[in-house]
């Protein structure tokens, strides 16, 4: 089992790059698309630094930082930005969670036993 929490994805506004963990790399590309599109409109709208991480129950977690000096960095925009995000990407969030748990911490999921993949 994992000891701290392992990044999924993430986007940093001050170098304006976007970095995606190729542990991750058999999501669908259209998931992937997904996960930078909603990263990098994040700090584009926010500033600062997001990522997304599985802490190690596989629950995903925006992690968000900024510099002290950031006069542009909104942290009451940060926090209804991401509740914005958990609401409209609901579905996504929870598959992912549910991938990582399969996949990464070997959990039975109830009702997986019959379906062949």
């Amino acid at each position: 089992m994992y000891q701290e929490n392992i990044v999924l994805c993430g986007a940093n506004a001050y170098e304006q790059k976007y970095y995606f963990n190729p542990d991750f790399s058999s999501l669908p590309s259209a998931v992937q698309d997904e996960l930078q599109i909603m990263c990098v409109l994040y700090t584009e709208d926010v500033g600062g630094v997001l990522l997304l991480e599985f802490d190690e129950e596989g629950n995903l977690q925006f992690r968000v930082d900024a510099m002290d000096a950031d006069a542009r960095f909104d942290e009451i925009g940060s926090v209804l930005k991401i509740k914005e995000i958990r609401r409209e990407k609901e579905e996504l969030l929870k598959s992912l969670e549910m991938y990582y748990r399969v996949f990464f911490l070997d959990e039975e999921i109830e009702g997986m036993e019959d379906v062949e993949l």
